[in-house]
């Protein structure tokens, strides 16, 4: 079976949210593509730049709007190992990113659909055509994993304290 385009994307995403994870960031993964060319791709950076807008649908927008001389990102899809974001769904508003695919949904803070839907907003001047659930078991996954590390250590560093 030959793999669609979006997981094709998705795959290249989720190798960016690998490389977070192993950095002790979230791991969130994102790539930016037109035209069959990827334009940025990134991962969450919080920690190690310690910026709190450094997520990594943040930092591919950033990065193609610079490498595209625009802001405006027409013609794009942006591939996300976890929904946006209130935040990065604005910044993906503002920039027109026509279309956006995400994997695993954020019931806490996703505003693709989940808690919010910013990015198909009717009162706002731009809507993204939006598709969830793409490779989300493994998008959720690294998510799941990661956090549960985390209480790990936390409960080795209380017991042998």
């Amino acid at each position: 079976m030959t793999e669609q385009p979006d997981e094709h994307w998705m795959r290249m995403a989720i190798v960016q949210a690998r490389e977070a994870g192993a950095e002790g960031e979230v791991p969130v993964g994102a790539v930016l593509v037109r035209n069959g060319e990827v334009l940025a791709r990134d991962r969450n950076r919080r920690e190690r730049l310690n910026d709190p807008t450094a997520h990594a649908e943040m930092l591919v927008i950033t990065t193609a709007a610079a490498a595209l001389d625009s802001w405006r990102l027409l013609d794009t899809t942006l591939y996300v190992t976890l929904e946006p974001c209130s935040m990065c769904a604005g910044a993906i508003v503002l920039a027109r990113v026509p279309r956006v695919v995400y994997g695993a949904s954020d019931p806490k803070a996703g505003a693709g659909g989940s808690v919010l839907d910013l990015l198909r907003h009717p009162r706002l001047n731009h809507r993204a055509d939006v598709r969830g659930g793409v490779l989300a078991d493994e998008c959720g996954g690294l998510l799941v994993e990661f956090f549960a590390s985390r209480r790990r250590a936390a409960k080795t560093t209380r017991s042998s304290s």
